[in-house]
């Protein structure tokens, strides 16, 4: 009976321990899982942006969650508030397109002209792990927090938080929803 017991626990153990095998974003150098880019703010034109090379996942880096381009878009969703806009993502990447700058440049003229302590919270939509959603949505926080700080603001009154994939805005099963929930939301701190 010990031996059946002990086969049943070390069964359900390695289950468990397989299931938990996808890797968290690494936090610098190179996304492992998407082999998106990081350069430093200052090595990149203007000083102010994060440079992004799309990896071999495709896709469009930066497209609003109808799938269209910022430019082209007159449905773009914010779920920020207190003047700030929000900011979207491609699956599995937490890198700033170039479509996304604009929303980035207006985020920090906001603060140029209202400073005030900020929250920018980063959220997942609900592929993946818990685990990894919660990597990936704090390096979507802490990507966004580098733009405004190359762009003049206070390093200090800013706070990152990572919400993963537990404050979805939409809920449908289709990729806008799905868009819509890869997003990096800006508020006033309280």
């Amino acid at each position: 009976m010990n031996k059946i017991l002990g086969l049943v626990t070390t069964s359900i153990v390695m289950l468990w321990l397989t299931g938990c095998t996808q890797k968290a974003p690494v936090l610098g150098g190179q996304n492992s899982e998407t082999g998106t880019a990081i350069s430093d703010a200052n090595s990149v034109a203007g000083g102010n942006m994060i440079g992004i090379t799309d990896g071999p996942s495709g896709g469009t880096l930066g497209r609003t969650p109808n799938g269209a381009s910022e430019m082209n878009s007159g449905n773009v969703y914010n779920s920020s508030s207190d003047g700030f806009v929000s900011l979207y993502f491609d699956v599995n990447s937490y890198g700033i397109s170039s479509d996304m700058q604009t929303r980035v440049d207006k985020n920090i003229a906001n603060l140029a002209k209202n400073p005030m302590n900020i929250k920018i919270t980063g959220n997942c939509d609900e592929s993946g792990t818990d685990e990894y959603n919660y990597a990936l949505g704090l390096k979507r926080a802490k990507a966004i927090k580098d733009a405004i700080v190359s762009g003049g603001s206070s390093e200090n009154s800013i706070t990152i938080v990572s919400l993963g994939e537990s404050t979805p805005v939409c809920t449908e099963d289709n990729e806008e929803c799905k868009m819509r929930n890869r997003r990096v939301d800006i508020k006033k701190a309280n």
